[in-house]
């Protein structure tokens, strides 16, 4: 029981706030991965949908072979000494919304984000992912008050995977023939 407990510290913390579709994917590829011990963040109305993609994640490592130690929550107090911070955050853009009804929305999401990072885990390394992007990772590096290289956004090759995928379909060919 103790050499587990030393291999779960020895481990590299991820949080990862936001626990919908986006959210869920990255804690199971970074289960697959054994990249570190995963905390996945949610408001507390869906707290029982994050315990419940933990537990479902890490019975899976049974069977596919990871071992990592993965937490469902909505309290920011798991978060505490997470080494990298992933934000997903934030409503998806609706049928006939704008980009500003967007941006008004996630700016009020991704500054309580950013606060609780500052008070929870100040030395994190952050992911920003919420759309508009710039906008949320210029944000939450102001109300976060973490160095600007410590803060970064990540969009770039979602939207080249999307090109390469509705190239692949209007030209009949296999996603693996478009470059």
């Amino acid at each position: 029981m103790e050499k587990q407990a030393d291999v779960t510290r020895s481990r590299k913390k991820i949080a990862i706030i936001g626990a919908g579709n986006i959210g869920g994917e990255l804690a199971a590829l970074i289960a697959r991965k054994e990249l570190g011990d995963i905390v996945l963040l949610d408001i507390a109305e869906k707290e029982g949908v994050c315990k419940g993609k933990a537990l479902d994640l890490m019975q899976n490592g049974t069977i596919l072979g990871y071992d990592c130690n993965i937490v469902g929550t909505a309290n920011w107090a798991d978060t505490a000494g997470s080494d990298v911070v992933i934000i997903t955050a934030g409503v998806p853009r609706k049928p006939g919304m704008s980009r500003d009804d967007l941006l008004s929305i996630n700016l009020k999401i991704i500054r309580g984000v950013a606060e609780n990072i500052k008070n929870h885990c100040p030395g994190a390394f952050v992911v920003v992912i919420s759309n508009p992007l710039d906008a949320m990772v210029a944000e939450c590096a102001k109300v976060s008050g973490l160095p600007k290289h410590m803060v970064c956004g990540m969009a770039g090759v979602l939207d080249s995977a999307r090109f390469q995928l509705f190239l692949a379909q209007e030209m009949g060919v296999s996603v693996k023939d478009v470059r």
